[in-house]
This record gives C-alpha cells, structure tokens and sequence, in this order.
C-alpha cells in the first residue's frame, strides 16, 4: 500500500471526524510512519484490519475534502504567502502587496 501524503493534510484538518480508532490508526501510519504489521501489533488486530481501515478513513477524508475544500484553500493560501516573502525577501514590494491583495481576495 503507497502513502498518500497529501492524505497528512487531509488528517490534520478533518481528523477530528473520524473515529478515535481510526484517527488514532491514520496517525500512527502517516505521522509515525509505521507500518502496517507494526500498528496491527499494537492493536492486537490484523494487517489486513489496519489497510481497511486506513482505506475507509482516506475515503472518508477525500470525500469531505471535495465537500469543503479546506486543504486546498490551506495550501493555495501557503503557495501565496510564499510569493509575498520571495518578493518581500527581493526587495520587490510592489510586487508583495499584489499578492498579498490577490490573497485576500481569495478569502
């Protein structure tokens, strides 16, 4: 099973709408990386337990991401504040109050 990281942001902001079980599953294969033998140890559960609920949470988090589209928004805000600090970092100021004025209109 590959990683998704993009799934880490997807955590971050809607893991609190997941089980504790399976949050506390997400957390440990993504955050702590551990693989999936070693969480299905800790728990006493199978692999198998584990990947299947690992694919219904990334499913879970997937599907609330296109409801919401708080990640996106998070990481075109990030990509935005970065051209604000290369430019302001470059000395091209006009060019940093542009984008921070674009920023804020996406808001």
């Amino acid at each position: 099973m590959a990683k998704d990281l993009a799934v880490v942001l997807l955590l971050d902001c809607y893991g609190e709408l997941l089980t504790d079980r399976q949050r506390d599953l997400a957390e440990l294969y993504y955050n702590e990386d551990l693989s999936l033998s070693e969480i299905a140890v800790m728990h006493g559960i199978t692999r198998q337990a584990v990947r299947d609920s690992l694919r219904h949470s990334e499913q879970m988090l997937h599907e609330t991401e296109q409801k919401l589209g708080m990640a996106a928004r998070i990481t075109a805000m990030r990509r935005c504040l970065e051209g604000i600090l290369t430019a302001a970092d470059t000395g091209d100021l006009p060019r940093a109050a542009a984008l921070a004025k674009e920023g804020l209109a996406r808001l």
